[in-house]
C-alpha cells in the first residue's frame, strides 16, 4: 500500500509486539529500509525521516483521505505533449484533436548531468513546436515515470536515477516547469504519471471507471482511475510491489538487492528480455540474462533485445519456442492483475507499452485472461476491452478547455 498511495510516515496499532516487529522492519537496517529510505524523496520531503509511531487505540489513527483530481479529456487549439520513458522521448503535437507530429527520440537516463536531460527534451519539443501553425502553443502537458507533484514537479522521477540529489533538488525538481517557460512562456502545464495516463485513456475510450491502466514498457507503470473516471492522488508505483514471492526470485538494479521478485522484473521489458535466451531468440552474448549489461539500470539494451524477440517471433522455426515467452509474461500479468484486485476495485484493464506490441502481445494477454479465468474463478471478471490496443503506436492528447488552471495534456505512446 506504500507504493500504492505514498507514504510519508507509518503509524501502527495492534498488539504491542506485533507492531514493535513492524516498526524495527520499517527503519533503516531493517527489511524494509528501501522503503524508509525511498518515501521521503517520494514524498517531496528528503530532509524529513521516514517515522514509525505506535498508538494504543484505532481511533488515534486519522481518517482516510484522497485528493481525486479531474483531468480533461479535449484537445482543442495548438497543444504539445511529451511523455519521458527510460528509454526514450516521446513527443506529440496536436491541433484541434488532430495529430500533427509523433517522434520518438532515445535518450541516456543514466547521464548524471540535468544539463543533458534538460537539452535532450527541450530538443524534442522544438521539433514537435515547430509542426505547429506558426509554433503556436496553447498548452503543454506530459507525463513521465515516478512520482509528479500538483505542481509539475520531478518530485522523484527514476528516468534522473543518476543525478546526485543535492543537484537534483536544484536543477531537476522544477525542470519541467522551466521546460514549458522556455518552450512557450506562461501557458497551462500539466504533468502526471505514465501509468495514471494509461488509466485515463482507459476512461475516455470506454466511458467507465474503475479502471487500471498499466505500461509495458522500460519498467512497469501503474495508473488507477475511480469509479467518476478521477485520478485519486495515488503515487502507483506497480513496480517496486513484489510479485514473485520465490525466495530465489531475480532481485533488480533499483532496490540493489532489497527486494526479490519485484515487478519491475515481470511486468515490463526485463519480464520478456530475461527469458530470451532460454526462448531460443539469436541474441548476443551480453543480451543472455544475467550477464551484467542485463543487470543494470541501463535499458537500451532491454529495447534492443526486446526488437529481436518481437522480430522471432514471425520466424516460423522459433515461433513455438518464442510462444512459450510470451506464455509466460501472460502469466506474470494473469497472477499480478489478481494481487491487484486485493488493493483496488478494479472492473476494466487497459494495458500498453512495447511488451503489449504485436503477435506476441496478443499471446500474452490471452494467456493472463486465462489464468484469471482458471486459478481466480472467484473474482468478479475483469474486462479486458482494450487490451488490443497492443498491436499499434498511440498517442493520446486530453486537455480542458484553454484558460482554465487545471489544463491535463497527455501523452502515452507503445
Amino acid at each position: 500500500m506504500m507504493w500504492m498511495r505514498s507514504a510519508a510516515s507509518l503509524m501502527l496499532c495492534g498488539p504491542p509486539k506485533l507492531c514493535k516487529v513492524l516498526q524495527k522492519m520499517f527503519s533503516v537496517g531493517g527489511a524494509y529500509e528501501f522503503e524508509v529510505t525511498s518515501m521521503p524523496n517520494v514524498c517531496g520531503t528528503p530532509d524529513k525521516p521516514f517515522e514509525v509511531t505506535i498508538v494504543e487505540k484505532a481511533e488515534d489513527l486519522p481518517e482516510a483521505k484522497d485528493t481525486p483530481q479531474v483531468c480533461g479529456k479535449d484537445a482543442s487549439g495548438c497543444r504539445l505533449a511529451f511523455d519521458l520513458g527510460k528509454s526514450d522521448i516521446k513527443t506529440v503535437a496536436v491541433k484541434d484533436n488532430e495529430v500533427l507530429y509523433s517522434k520518438e527520440t532515445e535518450w541516456d537516463v543514466t547521464n548524471p548531468d540535468p544539463q543533458y536531460h534538460y537539452d535532450a527534451i527541450m530538443a524534442a519539443l522544438k521539433l514537435a513546436k515547430a509542426a505547429l501553425p506558426g509554433g503556436k502553443v496553447d498548452a503543454i502537458g506530459g507525463s513521465a515515470t515516478g512520482t509528479v507533484s500538483g505542481a509539475n514537479e520531478a518530485t522523484w522521477c527514476d528516468i534522473f536515477p543518476n543525478v546526485p540529489p543535492d543537484v537534483y533538488r536544484e536543477k531537476v525538481v522544477d525542470i519541467f516547469v522551466r521546460l514549458a517557460k522556455d518552450i512557450a512562456g506562461d501557458v497551462p502545464l500539466k504533468v502526471i504519471n505514465d501509468g495514471e495516463v494509461t488509466a485515463l485513456a482507459a476512461v475516455t475510450k470506454i466511458k467507465h471507471g474503475n479502471v487500471m491502466g498499466i505500461s509495458m514498457g522500460s519498467s512497469e507503470g501503474g495508473g488507477y482511475a475511480n469509479k467518476d473516471g478521477n485520478l485519486l492522488g495515488w503515487i502507483n508505483e506497480l513496480c517496486y510491489i513484489r510479485l514473485d514471492l520465490n525466495p530465489k526470485a531475480p532481485t533488480d538494479p533499483w532496490s540493489k538487492g532489497s527486494h526479490r521478485g519485484l515487478s519491475h522484473m515481470y511486468l515490463g521489458q526485463r519480464g520478456a528480455t530475461k527469458l530470451a535466451a532460454k526462448a531460443g531468440v539469436d541474441v548476443p552474448d551480453n543480451y543472455k540474462y544475467p550477464h551484467p549489461d542485463m543487470c543494470t539500470i541501463k535499458h537500451e539494451d532491454h529495447a534492443q533485445c526486446l526488437k529481436l524477440i518481437q522480430k522471432a517471433i514471425t520466424v516460423p522455426e522459433k515461433e513455438a519456442e518464442v510462444t512459450k515467452l510470451y506464455e509466460t509474461v501472460g502469466v506474470y500479468l494473469g497472477y499480478g492483475l489478481a494481487q491487484y484486485c486485493e488493493f483496488y476495485d478494479i472492473e476494466h484493464v487497459m494495458i500498453l507499452g512495447r511488451v503489449s506490441k504485436g503477435k506476441g502481445g496478443d499471446i500474452m494477454l490471452e494467456t493472463a485472461k486465462k489464468v484469471l479465468e482458471t486459478e481466480f474463478p472467484d473474482l468478479k471478471p475483469i474486462l479486458f476491452p482494450l487490451l488490443a490496443s497492443s498491436s499499434c503506436c498511440y498517442c493520446w492528447c486530453w486537455l480542458v478547455p484553454i484558460g482554465c488552471c487545471c489544463v491535463c495534456c497527455c501523452c502515452c505512446c507503445c
